[in-house]
């Protein structure tokens, strides 16, 4: 190869650096390199309730539904008496509708194998509920129902529901505590990795979720919402995605 060419091949291959490296310039500075930061906040607040729903049941069984209606409403009057007397307003008191039942018993041959049923008159059943925002009154109240059933109620109680009353202003302050928590973790991981936290590119909510206090509840996908617990603890996280 003479001179000539030498020099024009060198020309060739340094117009081509050149040429490559105003071209790798240019893309770097219309297609930034981009980067971003996700973090997860978490809200949480131990509360109390404020609402307690109470109810219980009382049967009555009679030859015929007149009397069983009769007894059943003197069992009323009586179930009401006692839950005014122990400190409930009677407009925190309700009676479902009454439920009525055709009782059978089963008939046995000589041999004792059934041979059949036969009517054994009408079984009414009937339910009240208690909806107060003063729970000790009602708790006080459901540990003295044995004095209804001395007086020949058959009575049952459940176990009472719980609930708040200001859920929603517990989910704004939930998802505000959630939020600072999140940028503060955005700025500690930027800070220590000697950048800065950018505009916010999006935001996500978990789901709200109310456990007991101090229970082994697992969380749910759908969201838990204890009602069994009086004491009970509210939880939300918030999702964040910051530019860098």
């Amino acid at each position: 190869m003479n001179k000539s060419k030498i020099i024009a091949s060198f020309f060739i291959a340094s117009a081509v650096v050149v040429a490559s490296y105003n071209i790798s310039k240019s893309w770097t500075k219309s297609h930034p390199s981009h980067q971003t930061l996700s973090v997860t906040g978490l809200g949480t607040r131990d509360f109390t309730s404020d609402l307690i729903v109470w109810r219980a049941s009382y049967i009555r069984n009679a030859p015929t539904l007149a009397e069983a209606n009769r007894q059943i409403k003197s069992d009323n009057d009586l179930v009401k008496k006692f839950l005014i007397k122990h400190g409930v307003n009677e407009n925190e008191i309700s009676f479902t509708t009454v439920q009525v039942n055709r009782n059978y018993r089963t008939l046995y041959n000589t041999q004792g194998n059934v041979s059949g049923t036969e009517f054994d008159g009408f079984g009414l059943s009937q339910m009240v509920v208690v909806e107060s925002k003063n729970p000790v009154t009602v708790e006080r109240m459901s540990s003295e129902v044995s004095g209804l059933i001395e007086q020949g109620v058959e009575f049952t109680a459940q176990e009472p529901d719980y609930y708040y009353t200001k859920l929603k202003d517990l989910k704004i302050e939930l998802l505000k505590q959630a939020t600072e928590d999140a940028y503060q973790r955005a700025e500690t991981i930027s800070a220590n990795a000697k950048s800065s936290v950018g505009s916010l590119k999006n935001a996500s909510m978990g789901i709200f979720q109310i456990t007991g206090q101090n229970s082994n509840e697992d969380y749910s996908w759908g969201g838990s919402f204890n009602t069994k617990a009086k004491y009970k603890t509210a939880s939300i996280t918030v999702k964040l995605e910051f530019d860098l």
